[in-house]
């Protein structure tokens, strides 16, 4: 009897495979179908190329695990109230108080209705426009708001008429605020006929200077030819005073830089005056401009009178009386050269025959041979200098006939 085979041990690593019952033969069972988006039905093999199922929903659906209507993108951020906005900055500019105000009553019944924010932004501006409105009336009440209205508007018209010195042409007259001694940046150009500080006489360019000069020197110029330009302007003399300045404005460094080289002179005083001091071509007829332009250098010589006195420097006071005699001689032939108007005539004949005596009096002190000779003729020589025959001219042809005060009595101009 052959010995019945026992089973061999699988070789290693190699799992026993039990034999498969016999089948019996025939067709193939038919493949599941493959169309379609899903599995087939029947319980899913636990084995083989399929994974099971996880947790996630068919194609085309929402993301699993996404709560709420909106999707996989969250919340939309909250927005802000743009009358609340409004109301806000309505109550802090302050312009319109009661816009602030309507403002914020909108906003916070939008607000109620839509969700957004800014309900505190519409409160501040309800409650800043509410003190707004209230300080509008109670200024309107006591009268304030007009007040600051008129200096508003007065401020206004100040700094439009508001120029620099050297901008001004002759004949304006104008305010300066600046004190004395300080550096005007601007004046204000106003009517001759109202208060003001000074009046223009004219201006004139600085040449023969590549930099900066210095104070002094511009300060020089200005004094000698702004006191030209005064005698130029104001021929009537007789209608400034003793406290009658001439004045003179120069640029600073820096405007000197910018490329200002223009000085602007003026008349004026340490108080201000009414009407223009005007007084030549412009305004003057030909016999007026005509008198003037004879008499003024009579006057231009007497306030040449030396600072020392006789006894220290006789000769330069002769000089000087020599110089007055030949001005009141150039003055009375001058006079009796020109053909006078009927009205002013007679009163001229009779100022120029004052004029004989006036130079043989002023001829004593040009030739006086001391300090007592000098003296003895010095009074004398300054009242026929103002005698009343002068005054009689001025007026008989309409010119200022108040005499100002006479270099003799130590006054000056």
């Amino acid at each position: 009897m052959e010995p019945t085979p026992q089973p061999q041990p699988p070789e290693s690593g190699t799992p026993p495979v039990p034999d498969a019952p016999a089948t019996p033969a025939g067709p193939a069972p038919a493949a599941p179908p493959t169309t379609g988006p899903y599995p087939p039905s029947g319980p899913y093999p636990t084995s083989g190329p399929y994974a099971a199922p996880g947790p996630y929903t068919s194609p085309g659906m929402p993301y699993a695990g996404v709560p709420g209507p909106y999707g996989p993108y969250g919340r939309p951020a909250a927005t802000t109230d743009g009358l609340a906005i409004g109301s806000l900055v309505s109550g802090i500019v302050c312009c319109l108080p009661p816009l602030g105000l309507v403002l914020g009553i909108f906003s916070l019944r939008r607000i109620k209705r839509t969700g957004q924010g800014g309900k505190g932004l519409a409160v501040a501006g309800i409650v800043l426009s509410t003190i707004s409105t209230l300080l509008v009336v109670l200024g309107l009440i006591t009268g304030q708001i007009q007040d600051g209205i008129r200096e508003f508007r007065e401020g206004m018209r100040e700094a439009a008429s508001s120029r620099m010195p050297m901008e001004l042409r002759a004949g304006e007259c104008f305010l300066d605020d600046a004190g004395q001694g300080e550096y005007t940046l601007g004046v204000r150009v106003v009517d001759c006929a109202e208060p003001h500080d000074g009046e223009v006489t004219g201006r004139f360019e600085v040449t023969g200077f590549g930099s900066w000069p210095g104070d002094e020197a511009l300060e020089k110029l200005g004094e000698e030819r702004c006191d030209v330009m005064v005698g130029t302007y104001v021929r009537d003399t007789w209608t400034l005073t003793a406290e009658t300045l001439s004045l003179y404005y120069y640029p600073d460094r820096q405007a000197w830089r910018q490329g200002e080289r223009r000085i602007a002179c003026g008349v004026g005083g340490e108080e201000r005056t009414t009407g223009s001091l005007r007084s030549d071509s412009t305004t003057l007829d030909h016999g007026q401009l005509a008198f003037l332009t004879l008499v003024n250098p009579i006057e231009d010589a007497a306030y040449e009178e030396p600072e020392a006195d006789p006894e220290e420097d006789l000769e330069s006071n002769r000089a000087w009386a020599a110089d007055v005699r030949a001005a009141v001689d150039s003055a009375r032939s001058g006079l009796r050269r020109r053909t006078w108007e009927p009205s002013g005539r007679a009163a001229v004949e009779a100022y120029a025959t004052s004029l004989d005596a006036a130079s043989k009096q002023w001829a004593k002190l040009a030739l006086a041979e001391d300090a007592d000779a000098f003296w003895d003729a010095y009074d004398r020589a300054f009242e026929l200098l103002s005698a009343d025959a002068e005054v009689d001219a001025r007026k008989a042809l309409g010119l200022t006939h108040t005499p100002p005060e006479a270099p003799g009595d130590h006054g000056s101009v």
